[in-house]
């Protein structure tokens, strides 16, 4: 298998951004989000950052959009930095294989979300960093994203924030079922301001590959030498991207790409190839599983190109 260092970087994106010329504007956006509605879908971008320091990028890697779901990566290494093990008292860790805002499967379950990247346990995991003052909470969450993107330009979309809040009818249920199950401590609109907001996160593919690279170098943020988390949370996350982070569509995912990733309705997809490079794509399309139509096409012609597949 090559490694990072072997390849070019530059020529495999510029490859890969080509060959999804043909692709551009499949699927449709999240339109159940008035902001994210008028999003160009033919925009795509893809950019890399390996663990030996370089970036590549294509298309519209600078172009800022919002993160969504793809937050709950970050927030789940908050969560155990701060709880550590006793996390998993509150969330579970199998894949859901049911809709990513299912509250079937959280009242059959007796409030006890599947895994920390559906919806449900996402929620837990913000109630989890909840002590008192929202805004404290997400001024914490849109820092540590300053920080691991090296780019103080990481910002919330208040926009989006507030169409979240105005429309995110289905989250408040989850939530309160959650309280009504003795599984949140925060009130109810105090942890889903916090979620609204993680979610509103604007970042490009650039930062958000320079973002994710901690997870490719066991928990150490390879440019800085910083240890973010501990090597063994590094690779509990990366295993939760792999079996959870695309939903129901987690298996075709593995099948098709072979990497951890984790995706979120505005189209963007972070996935880690571990010990070699974060990868940042984005492009607004939805397919029927609410992940990037175009961004699942480009990863799986990037492992094919460099053999990062872990399988």
């Amino acid at each position: 298998m090559p490694m990072a260092d072997a390849l070019d970087l530059d020529e495999i994106v510029t490859r890969v951004h080509a060959d999804m010329a043909t692709h551009l504007g499949r699927g449709k956006v999240a339109d159940y989000i008035p902001a994210l509605a008028r999003i160009d879908p033919r925009q795509f971008g893809i950019a890399i950052a390996s663990c030996d320091g370089r970036t590549a990028m294509a298309g519209d890697a600078d172009t800022g959009f919002s993160i969504q779901s793809v937050s709950k990566v970050f927030t789940l290494a908050l969560a155990l930095e701060k709880v550590g093990a006793r996390l998993w008292k509150r969330v579970g860790r199998e894949p859901s294989g049911s809709r990513f805002n299912s509250i079937v499967q959280l009242e059959h379950e007796k409030g006890i979300p599947r895994n920390p990247l559906i919806n449900a346990g996402a929620l837990v995991i913000t109630d989890t960093l909840l002590d008192g003052d929202p805004g404290k909470v997400i001024e914490q969450i849109t820092a540590f994203l300053r920080r691991l993107a090296d780019d103080a330009s990481v910002s919330i979309d208040e926009e989006v924030a507030e169409s979240e809040a105005e429309t995110g009818f289905r989250n408040a249920s989850l939530a309160n079922f959650l309280r009504a199950n003795g599984n949140l401590h925060g009130a109810v609109a105090d942890v889903l301001s916090v979620y609204f907001h993680q979610c509103a996160l604007r970042m490009s593919c650039r930062q958000l590959a320079r973002a994710g690279l901690f997870l490719a170098d066991h928990g150490v943020d390879s440019p800085t030498g910083e240890r973010v988390t501990t090597a063994t949370r590094a690779r509990r996350i990366n295993a939760l991207m792999m079996t959870c982070g695309h939903y129901d569509a987690s298996g075709d995912f593995a099948f098709r790409v072979g990497l951890p990733g984790k995706s979120g309705v505005g189209g963007g997809i972070l996935a880690i190839a571990p010990r070699r490079a974060s990868i940042a794509v984005w492009s607004p399309g939805l397919n029927a599983a609410g992940n990037s139509e175009v961004g699942v096409l480009a990863l799986e012609r990037l492992v094919s190109l460099t053999g990062w597949s872990i399988f």
